[in-house]
C-alpha cells in the first residue's frame, strides 16, 4: 500500500472524535500507520507526521480530504488514546520481537520509542524486524498503545471497517478470553487476514502472486493496554506501489500462536508498562 493511502487511512481513524490534545493523537495515530505497513520510508514518515501534526493543531483536518483510504460508504473510526504507564523503548519493542521467533535468522530492523512525559512525541510504541524461521522470509511489526476506557469502536476492536473483500481470501475474526493472572479481567481479541491492495487499474496478478498480511490485536478489558501484530509473508518492500510477491504461503506464528505469545511472558512487561 502506498505511503499517502496508509497515512490517510490512519489519519482518517483520528477525525471522527479528536481528544483536545489533537497533537498526541494524530502522532500516534501516524505512528501506529507506520507500524502496520512497512519500515522503510523514514523520510517520507517524518515529513508526514510533521505536515500532519501542524494540520491537527491548527484545527483543519478535512475528513474528506483523507478519505481515499477508506472503503465507500464506511464510518470513521474513533482511536482515543491513553498516557502509558511509563516508558517503552524502540530497543525493548525490537527485542520482543525477537524472543517471539526463537532460532530464527534477523535481517533489518527498527523501532519507535513512546514518550508518556511529551505527548506530542508519540505515545504509540513499536518494533519491526525480518524474520526468517526457515520457511521464507516475513516482516513482523508488533505496536503497543493504550486505549482510554471505556473501550470504544475503534482500531481492533472491531470489523466493521476491515473493508474485508471475501472473494479474494480476506477474513476477520473478533474473540475473548477469559479473565485470568495474566489477563486480569479478560481480553478482546480481533484476528484479520489481509490481501494486500492493487492500484486502481493496474493489471492483474495471479494470487498466489498476492502478499497477505495478518494482523492479531490483543486488548486488556481492565486497562485499555493493547498489542498489535502484523505480519507479512513477504520479505520485499512494501512501498512505491508495487505489489510485492510472496516468499512463503503462511505466516510465521497462526494466529492461535500469535495470540499466546502476544498474552505470554515475552509480552507481559510491555503490556504492564503501556497499561
Amino acid at each position: 500500500m502506498p505511503f499517502e493511502a496508509d497515512l490517510a487511512h490512519a489519519l482518517d481513524r483520528t477525525t471522527d472524535s479528536l481528544d483536545p490534545d489533537l497533537t498526541a493523537l494524530t502522532s500516534g495515530a501516524v505512528e501506529r500507520g507506520r507500524s502496520r505497513s512497512r519500515r522503510r520510508r523514514s523520510a517520507g514518515v517524518i515529513a508526514g507526521v510533521g505536515a500532519c501534526a501542524a494540520i491537527a493543531a491548527a484545527g483543519l483536518v478535512l475528513p474528506g480530504v483523507l478519505a481515499g483510504a477508506r472503503s465507500e460508504g464506511s464510518d470513521m473510526e474513533t482511536v482515543a488514546l491513553a498516557m502509558p504507564r511509563s516508558s517503552i523503548s524502540g530497543t525493548q519493542m525490537i527485542d520482543a520481537v525477537k524472543k517471539t521467533f526463537p532460532g530464527s535468522r534477523f535481517g533489518q530492523e527498527d523501532g519507535q520509542s513512546n514518550d508518556p512525559s511529551n505527548p506530542s512525541g508519540g505515545w504509540v510504541a513499536n518494533g519491526g524486524v525480518d524474520v526468517n524461521d526457515g520457511h521464507g522470509a516475513a516482516n513482523v511489526g508488533v505496536s503497543a498503545l493504550r486505549l482510554k476506557l471505556p473501550l470504544r469502536d475503534g482500531e481492533g476492536l472491531n470489523c466493521d471497517h476491515t473493508a474485508g473483500r471475501p472473494e479474494v481470501g480476506d477474513t476477520c475474526e473478533l474473540s475473548e478470553l477469559p479473565s485470568s493472572a495474566a489477563l486480569p479481567g479478560g481480553a478482546l481479541v480481533m484476528s484479520e487476514k489481509i490481501a494486500e491492495r492493487r492500484p486502481t487499474g493496474a493489471d492483474p496478478v495471479p494470487d498466489s502472486d498476492v502478499a497477505h498480511r495478518w494482523t492479531t490485536t490483543v486488548t486488556l478489558k481492565s486497562t485499555g493496554a493493547q498489542l498489535q501484530m502484523v505480519q507479512w509473508n513477504t520479505g520485499d518492500d512494501l512501498g512505491g506501489g508495487n505489489t510485492p510477491k510472496p516468499t512463503r504461503d503462511a505466516p510465521p506464528l497462526s494466529q492461535e500462536q500469535a495470540v499466546a505469545a502476544l498474552t505470554g511472558p515475552t509480552w507481559a512487561p510491555i503490556l504492564g508498562a503501556v497499561g
